[in-house]
């Protein structure tokens, strides 16, 4: 089992629309088809740069293929409409982990 971490970085102005965005619209669209799921959304406490906050969205994923997969079907898109609700306001960094027993 894998898991699909992505922290995002935003301005601190953004915070509320990005939290009711991902968690009305992405996170809803992400696990429909069942390929990512157990979904996780945690606020990072470490200090940011210049004010910035960061949070961290989790979910499992049977194996990279899996991801891919999603990736190219949903994932882009998803990507996509991030950029063009919330511009530079928001940077995010994906990392693939495996979950060790």
């Amino acid at each position: 089992m894998l898991l699909y971490n992505t922290t995002y970085t935003l301005e601190a102005d953004v915070e509320r629309n990005f939290l009711i965005w991902i968690k009305e619209c992405y996170i809803p669209q992400v696990i429909e088809d069942g390929k990512l799921h157990a979904p996780r959304l945690m606020k990072i406490l470490s200090h940011g740069e210049n004010g910035a906050l960061s949070y961290s969205l989790q979910f499992e994923v049977k194996d990279s293929s899996t991801l891919h997969a999603w990736h190219l079907s949903k994932g882009r898109f998803l990507n996509e409409e991030l950029l063009k609700v919330f511009k530079d306001k928001i940077i995010g960094f994906p990392t693939l982990m495996e979950i060790l027993d």
